[in-house]
């Protein structure tokens, strides 16, 4: 296994293992310092959901900020797995994990969310998959955030107000149009 360190707030420093899967990318340092710069490092009463969470370092990091639900869902069983542990070991009761489909909860949840993090396995189509069921989760004042290969300047009802580059990761941060 290899690890993953959160960068800011309650659970600042603390390292978590990440299981071994085919394709898993940690979100760099740099790149999560500059998210939660823009989102604000208080995510007080916020609900958060990391899809296709992977490594969950975006929703451990939002919980350590503040964040009052993460929900965060993976379908490999080995990244899940850890996920659970990562979530055992920080004593994280604010974080929820599900094993399943992006595309089966995005359909069937009920929850509206404040804060998504979008990141799912680079050049397998998943954002334009996700896209058009993202409006019916998302509070009226959401942020999306969405990680890429590219650059991406507008996502369905979404457009980019923010975003950067570092090595191969393209981040954005959008909000709704209809806004």
């Amino acid at each position: 296994m290899s690890r993953v360190r959160i960068v800011g707030g309650e659970w600042r420093s603390r390292l978590l293992d990440v299981a071994r899967v085919p394709g898993l990318r940690p979100t760099p340092d740099r790149v999560r310092e500059t998210l939660f710069n823009w989102l604000g490092q208080d995510l007080d009463g916020l609900n958060c959901l990391d899809l296709f969470a992977g490594t969950g370092i975006l929703g451990f990091e939002a919980a350590s900020r503040g964040a009052e639900k993460v929900t965060m869902v993976e379908y490999d069983p080995r990244a899940f797995g850890a996920l659970k542990q990562a979530a055992e070991t920080l004593r994280a009761s604010q974080v929820e994990i599900i094993r399943g489909d992006a595309v089966k909860f995005l359909q069937s949840t009920p929850r509206k969310f404040d804060v998504v993090f979008l990141d799912p396995p680079y050049r397998q189509g998943w954002i334009e998959r996700v896209a058009p069921l993202i409006d019916r989760i998302m509070q009226p004042d959401g942020w999306l955030y969405v990680e890429s290969e590219s650059t991406v300047t507008h996502l369905g009802g979404w457009q980019t107000v923010k975003q950067g580059h570092a090595g191969q990761v393209h981040f954005h941060l959008m909000q709704g149009t209809q806004k």
